[in-house]
């Protein structure tokens, strides 16, 4: 039973780890796409390319996950508490797909842990959610808005004496690499959170000890189902990011990713910090339209996105709960 426990929950974790590739794929490739700087199929294939790569290029945000937000709880309520947390990460990934929300992946699956381990009667490390998940769920999305801003202004003072057609032709070039950045970081932070998911399992089952390192074949998983979901494609939410903010031409598209994929290296490499995103390239492509003019983003539909950030965290603790009590009626 304990090892038909771990496989279901590795698998679960494999498959939250699918539904975060096509619920994110929009946040590396949407701005590339509605530029028309590179075709959607050949987008999602260097996406997903990038996000093999990305999720072996470091460990410290599986380390966060695993270790940091909640104490790794122990035998079969254990098992059930991540099967659980699993659960509500993926019926409100699903959900926010269904209605094109970016919403955050990353917040669902914390949302998901605090809410398990609470009906599970596990300890939560509340100053560890608070450094590593509230305060950059705040601190990111206000850099990415700033610096958007800061970037792009940058960029029209440097170009200001160019020729427009010539310079839309070069950024859209340039647009390949800053998407392929985006991808890239997407990879390293993203497959690392179901690392430390799967860790977490194989920790409970006596498979691992705490604090091992993470095993290749773990990495090999994550980053492959990452890679997969991001090809299926999430064309809901890159219609919103992509077309619905703000119209974006290459150089703005170019602004965009550099800054989100700057915040996502910086926030794993320096900080360890599980952040999400979504909420980095959607605050930068705010960011960035704010410099046509404030009133040229619609923030209408900004307002919508932000409110679904806020309940992610929330809504998928109390899928979670539920969840984790169906499992415990069920088979504990």
């Amino acid at each position: 039973m304990d090892t038909v426990a771990l496989v279901v929950t590795i698998g679960v974790a494999l498959f939250f780890t699918y539904t975060n590739g096509f619920h994110d794929s929009a946040n590396a490739i949407a701005t590339s796409v509605s530029t028309r700087a590179l075709t959607p199929r050949a987008a999602l294939a260097m996406a997903a390319v990038m996000n093999l790569a990305g999720a072996f290029m470091g460990s410290g945000v599986a380390k966060t996950v695993s270790e940091g937000l909640i104490q790794t709880p122990e035998g079969s309520t254990g098992m059930g508490i991540l099967f659980a947390a699993l659960v509500g990460a993926i019926v409100w990934n699903l959900i926010t797909w269904y209605f094109g929300l970016p919403s955050s992946s990353s917040h669902a699956l914390f949302g998901g842990m605090v809410g398990a381990a609470l009906a599970g009667g596990t300890a939560v490390y509340w100053d560890g959610v608070l450094d590593k998940v509230v305060i950059p769920m705040f601190v990111s999305p206000l850099v990415g808005l700033l610096a958007g801003y800061l970037v792009m202004t940058a960029i029209m003072w440097m170009f200001r004496r160019a020729n427009p057609h010539k310079a839309k032709r070069g950024f859209r070039i340039a647009q390949t690499v800053s998407a392929a950045g985006m991808a890239l970081g997407h990879g390293l932070q993203d497959a690392q959170k179901t690392m430390g998911i799967v860790v977490m399992a194989l920790v409970i089952a006596d498979v691992e000890d705490y604090g091992d390192p993470i095993p290749v074949w773990v990495k090999i998983a994550c980053a492959v189902m990452l890679s997969a979901g991001t090809y299926a494609g999430g064309w809901r939410i890159m219609r919103t990011l992509g077309r619905k903010i703000i119209e974006l031409d290459p150089p703005q598209g170019f602004a965009a990713e550099t800054t989100g994929a700057t915040i996502m290296f910086g926030s794993a490499f320096v900080f360890h910090a599980p952040i999400s995103t979504t909420h980095v390239i959607t605050s930068a492509i705010m960011g960035v339209g704010a410099t046509k003019r404030v009133n040229a983003v619609r923030w209408g539909v900004a307002k919508n996105i932000v409110m679904g950030w806020f309940i992610t965290m929330p809504a998928a603790a109390a899928v979670a709960a539920l969840s984790f009590w169906v499992v415990r009626l069920a088979f504990l």
